[in-house]
């Protein structure tokens, strides 16, 4: 979901050493350099990714002909530069082998890049753009957007600029909807999970997990002010550990998987969601309650009936909330049967943590 930035630095390492250094405080993903370089960027930090023609992490390779396909990789980034629609069906096939296909084009930038991304879903498409409102047209292209930027920066006030863009770009939207509280039940003591980001979370966002991979409730962090603890601005207690979490627009976990280092979905009352990384969970014996709750004729269905029944556990505290449908966050401890609050709803059921279109229940 988040889209990727690859900066482009060429020149002496005297000249490029400071946009490194200001690449690596920005988060940039790649940085493509020449030869010369590879080991000096690889020295500034660990775990930084460099491209180059001559190897590092993802060599770059070139495809002018179909001959040159016979030497891509999976790993690899293939090159190719748009002239006419013989090179697009090149950079097709090319997509269809590299892991990466990074396009140049000339007179014409937009349509080749839309019939690409028509054509090459699930691949990772980059382009080239030269200022910052190339990278903002190129992200936004038929709504999705090109996966990446391959940019090159003049200062580093630009590399923090784009990146800015990739961030809010990466954003995706969320279907919320209002269910109504049918049941709320201590039901003893369990296991819970507290998912620590390493982020801080602004306040009416929260974390999506329920019982069922396509009913989940809004969990709002622990940002609010109470007289109990300390606020946790990076914490949200999302629930059991069989509980299942939202970790990209397509994709779930079970509370129990998550681990340092995964990405988990950040949503807000507005259903604007974005990924972010966990630095660490905490699980630990509490008190529990089960909440159930109905909603209906909001969202219809093709393949399966409507879900209007619900689930999901909580650990049962003052400081555990949900989003009411105002977009208020509203503690467990005061929740009353006939409440209404924000649940994400979608079809189909999960295998492995991804979306299927099958005959699922789940209860």
């Amino acid at each position: 979901m988040m889209k990727s930035l690859w900066l482009k630095l060429n020149g002496k390492w005297e000249d490029i050493k400071p946009l490194s250094k200001a690449s690596l405080e920005a988060g940039v993903d790649v940085l493509v350099v020449e030869k010369e370089n590879v080991s000096r960027v690889k020295e500034l930090a660990r775990g930084i990714k460099v491209a180059s023609e001559s190897g590092g992490d993802i060599r770059i390779v070139k495809v002018n002909n179909k001959e040159d396909l016979k030497a891509l990789k999976e790993d690899n980034c293939a090159l190719v530069e748009i002239d006419s629609g013989e090179k697009e069906d090149l950079a097709v096939a090319a997509g269809g082998i590299a892991d990466w296909l990074m396009i140049k084009t000339k007179d014409w930038k937009i349509i080749p890049l839309e019939n690409l991304i028509a054509k090459l879903s699930g691949k990772k498409l980059l382009t080239f753009a030269s200022n910052l409102e190339e990278a903002t047209l190129a992200l936004g292209i038929l709504e999705k957007g090109v996966d990446g930027i391959v940019f090159s920066p003049k200062n580093p006030a630009e590399i923090k600029a784009v990146k800015k863009i990739l961030m809010e770009t990466s954003k995706v939207q969320i279907n919320l909807m209002p269910a109504r509280l049918t049941k709320i039940k201590p039901i003893g003591l369990g296991d819970r999970v507290c998912v620590d980001t390493v982020s801080i979370l602004n306040l009416g966002e929260g974390m999506l997990v329920g019982s069922q991979a396509n009913a989940l409730f809004l969990i709002h962090s622990e940002t609010l002010e109470n007289p109990y603890v300390e606020t946790r601005p990076f914490r949200v207690n999302a629930g059991a550990v069989h509980a299942y979490i939202k970790v990209s627009k397509d994709k779930t976990k079970y509370l129990s998987e998550l681990k340092s280092g995964d990405e988990v979905l950040i949503a807000n009352q507005k259903g604007e969601a974005r990924q972010e990384n966990v630095g660490r969970i905490k699980i630990e014996r509490r008190p529990m309650l089960l909440l159930e709750a109905e909603s209906g004729g909001e969202t219809k269905f093709l393949f399966r009936p409507e879900i209007k029944k619900i689930s999901t556990i909580l650990q049962n505290a003052e400081t555990i909330c949900l989003v009411d449908k105002e977009g208020k966050p509203i503690s467990v401890s005061k929740l009353k049967v006939g409440d209404e609050v924000l649940v994400h709803k979608e079809q189909g059921g999960r295998h492995f943590g991804i979306k299927v279109e099958e005959s699922l229940k789940e209860r």
